[in-house]
């Protein structure tokens, strides 16, 4: 690792907001989407939060060579925002909001099984292996175990949606490190943010029929201001820090926030079956990750899949 990327006091702040940053989206969006339509939350959230990005995009002369490989950075853009941002507000209409944390986090379930088929065999490795099997173990004690997490065939569903959700995360960060190296990343999240906003605008006015509450209202703006534009900005500022492999270490941490949050200030239930899994998860992933180690396995040019929520 370079030796200027290191953990130091501005790093660990830097860790802590990102924690929980992208800790809290699953609690605003779960409070959003009470009298928001899905699309509507997905429109208010990207616009906003490209409003919001833009100045820093133009300052750095990041677009141009963002609109050089626009295709790359709309295909980026639906893989990233447009699908689970969506899958994320109608699940969020079913599931608890720190249930729906906790399921995003299987995404380096998902990555580990995405660079096997890319030719990784270093998933084989025995404490990688575990971790699959540990990992995925957890999200059947919590959807299927004791005191279910979910009730029905529409809870089932909605876990769907969210796994779907992460297997997109798990994709998108490869888009970059393949499709995207050289273009600035705030550009192409800018840009993408912008495109998708527009893309799900018309949607939003077809599919809103009620007056928002002031409530969803404001957690929408929370949304878009602190768990997309800012937290983008403070992601940026920790890979420049830390590097990319261990920038994204704080997506550990998120569920822990998402399920805390959750009991205390929506009353959310933990039941056995989240109690149980819910170690069981980020242990799988951690050990399917890192193979065991705090050591970076990879170069640090490459990029880690992250989960934005």
């Amino acid at each position: 690792m370079n030796p200027s990327q290191r953990f130091d006091t501005r790093a660990w702040l830097l860790f802590g907001a990102m924690a929980v940053l992208w800790g809290i989206p699953y609690l605003f969006i779960s409070v959003a989407v009470e009298s928001y339509s899905p699309a509507a939350v997905v429109a208010g959230r990207t616009l906003l939060g490209a409003v919001l990005l833009l100045p820093f995009a133009l300052k750095q002369k990041a677009l141009r060579p963002a609109f050089q490989k626009i295709g790359w950075v709309l295909l980026f853009g639906a893989i990233e925002m447009a699908g689970p941002f969506l899958l994320l507000g109608h699940a969020e209409q079913t599931l608890p909001s720190g249930l729906t944390g906790l399921l995003v986090a299987t995404v380096p379930l998902f990555a580990a099984i995405i660079a096997f088929g890319g030719g990784d065999r270093s998933v084989l490795s025995p404490a990688r292996s575990i971790g699959l099997f540990i990992g995925f173990v957890g999200v059947f004690v919590i959807v299927a175990g004791p005191g279910l997490a979910v009730e029905g065939g529409g809870g089932l569903i909605a876990v769907g949606e969210v796994l779907l959700v992460a297997l997109l995360y798990a994709i998108a960060p490869f888009v970059i490190a393949t499709k995207l190296r050289d273009v600035p990343s705030l550009g192409s999240i800018t840009l993408a943010l912008l495109a998708v906003g527009i893309f799900y605008t018309p949607i939003a006015f077809l599919t809103q029929h009620q007056v928002p509450t002031v409530e969803s209202t404001v957690s929408l703006v929370l949304l878009a201001v602190l768990c997309t534009a800012l937290a983008f900005i403070a992601f940026f500022a920790l890979i420049a820090r830390v590097g990319p492999v261990r920038a994204p270490l704080f997506t550990y941490v998120n569920p822990v926030v998402a399920i805390v949050l959750g009991t205390l200030i929506l009353g959310e239930p933990l039941t056995v079956g989240l109690l149980i899994g819910f170690p069981l998860v980020i242990a799988g992933c951690w050990l399917a990750a890192t193979g065991g180690t705090f050591r970076a396995a990879k170069p640090e040019t490459e990029l880690p899949p992250v989960a934005s929520g």
